[in-house]
């Protein structure tokens, strides 16, 4: 990890660091600097205001926000600054599954934008962050091409075992029939 923060990984309770963990795993793989903080718009919501207003000045250049349920702090933080937002729909495990934290991100009103990931998708979330920050960052986007390549080269790398074995041999009692989808064939 760099001495700079350039990203804030923020959370609504410590009950979320097992899904946001995976923000800073993925910040730590391309070597961008991150300050992780546990704040709440509800229960906390002054530090949450004070936080978003000097993000900026503290050199963050992206804030990463987790938030399950009814899902305001992204939009809270969102309200206090310029940097850019990214909303982690989480599931809280109220039976919805992070589908109600998900319409909350995404529905913000004209004028106050979050980005939003998939339901837990705090991984994705650092990979978004890692591009935008790699648009004044030559380093940063030689590193997320070469990431991308890489993956790449592991789905090609894949199909290719997957012709030559045969499915059978692929996934050990596997057949089409057994994987989720059925007999769908790759595009």
């Amino acid at each position: 990890m760099t001495d700079r923060h350039r990203v804030g990984i923020v959370m609504g309770s410590d009950s979320d660091l097992p899904v946001m963990r995976e923000a800073a795993k993925t910040l730590e793989q391309f070597g961008v600097g991150f300050e992780v903080a546990v704040l709440s718009a509800h229960r906390t919501p002054d530090d949450a205001v004070e936080y978003a207003r000097t993000a900026a000045g503290r050199g963050i250049g992206v804030i990463i926000a987790g938030a399950g349920g009814a899902a305001h702090l992204p939009g809270v933080l969102a309200a206090y600054t310029t940097v850019p937002v990214i909303g982690v729909p989480l599931d809280a495990g109220k039976g919805l599954g992070g589908v109600d934290a998900l319409y909350s991100i995404v529905q913000m009103p004209p004028g106050v934008p979050v980005a939003a990931v998939g339901i837990n998708g705090a991984r994705n979330a650092a990979l978004l962050a890692v591009a935008i920050l790699s648009l004044c960052d030559q380093h940063l986007r030689e590193a997320l091409r070469d990431f991308r390549h890489a993956q790449a080269a592991s789905v090609r790398a894949k199909a290719e075992r997957l012709t030559a074995e045969g499915l059978p041999a692929y996934v050990p009692g596997g057949g089409a029939g057994n994987a989720p989808g059925g007999n769908r064939r790759s595009r």
